[in-house]
């Protein structure tokens, strides 16, 4: 449904911009996962989330390797050992097994937080970097690859929107900072931090 509306906004977009004789239409669209992907600040983020996951992963490996440690010597050894010593092992058994599942489930939060976080703020620099792009080189719409049926490949402006972007070198979510005395906000469609948000539900460094 959204994708239809999407295709239904585009279309009435071209026939109200069609209107005038004299004008002329000039189309552009982005993919912007690949954008995200390529473009050197995705893959700085990506390699950082990587990390970040092995070393999570590796210290709740360890914790799970203790409550198996523990679930093996119960099932094996608590039926000869004094109730009161089995008791103590039990506890310490359970209070294992709850601790990781509450890591688990907080690195699990976390990781997606951050990926949300660092995953908005470079699609909002790709937003500015789309929408300056757009304004220098006078398309009329420049829409995103996943959002149409088809389009020619000539209209695919993502390489150049990769090489923009990189040759900024600017610290990821502050592109468009001091225009006007605050974050660029053209005038007309969506701010580039409005691009971010919504682009953020779709894309991500960690795919």
């Amino acid at each position: 449904m959204r994708k239809a509306f999407s295709i239904c906004a585009v279309i009435a977009a071209l026939v109200a911009v069609s209107q005038p004789a004299h004008a002329q239409v000039k189309l552009a669209y982005v993919d912007v996962q690949r954008a995200l992907n390529e473009c050197d600040a995705g893959k700085r983020a990506k390699s950082e989330f990587q990390s970040k996951i092995q070393a999570l992963d590796s210290k709740l490996q360890r914790q799970q390797n203790e409550v198996e440690s523990l679930k093996d010597e119960l099932e094996k050894k608590g039926m000869l050992m004094q109730p009161e010593q089995r008791q103590n092992l039990q506890d310490e058994y359970v209070k294992k097994a709850k601790d990781l599942d509450r890591n688990l489930k907080d690195a699990r939060d976390d990781l997606q937080r951050q990926d949300s976080e660092v995953t908005g703020k470079i699609l909002h620099d790709l937003g500015v970097v789309i929408r300056n792009l757009g304004e220098q080189n006078g398309y009329t719409m420049v829409m995103e690859k996943g959002s149409i049926l088809w389009g020619a490949p000539s209209l695919d402006i993502t390489d150049q929107v990769i090489r923009t972007y990189n040759s900024s070198h600017a610290q990821i979510g502050t592109l468009g900072e001091g225009m006007g005395g605050g974050k660029y906000q053209p005038v007309g469609g969506p701010a580039p931090g409005d691009f971010g948000s919504n682009a953020a539900k779709r894309s991500t460094i960690s795919r």
